[in-house]
């Protein structure tokens, strides 16, 4: 799961938050770090990684076998949505360089700033 964090350099361990479909750093109360085209210099996606929940396949494959045999079974465990984490690097215009940790919901978010 990811932490949803600064986990490198500048404004290492501060939350990434996610808000009506905007990212920023969060430094504490009304003090925050925008991450969208005009403060972001340059970026890099590490790394993304996928996952599924054991025991979100258990659930689903059982209700799939109560409900359909063993048909529905492999096809509910098979259904389990993919948890995504992603690393990524930005280099903001003032020279300061962090490396984030986030889901997916918070890295669409970025993306969708930085375009």
């Amino acid at each position: 799961m990811a932490k949803n964090r600064v986990i490198a350099g500048s404004c290492e361990g501060c939350p990434v938050v996610r808000a009506y479909d905007q990212a920023y750093i969060s430094l504490g109360i009304k003090n925050n770090i925008d991450i969208n085209k005009d403060t972001v210099a340059d970026y890099e996606v590490l790394d993304e990684t996928k996952s599924k929940s054991a025991i979100s396949a258990a659930g689903r494959g059982l209700l799939g076998g109560l409900l359909l045999g063993p048909a529905g079974m492999l096809a509910g465990a098979l259904t389990t949505k993919s948890k995504g984490t992603h690393i990524v690097a930005i280099e903001f215009k003032d020279g300061r360089k962090s490396l984030l940790e986030v889901d997916d919901k918070t890295y669409k978010a970025i993306m969708q700033s930085l375009f």
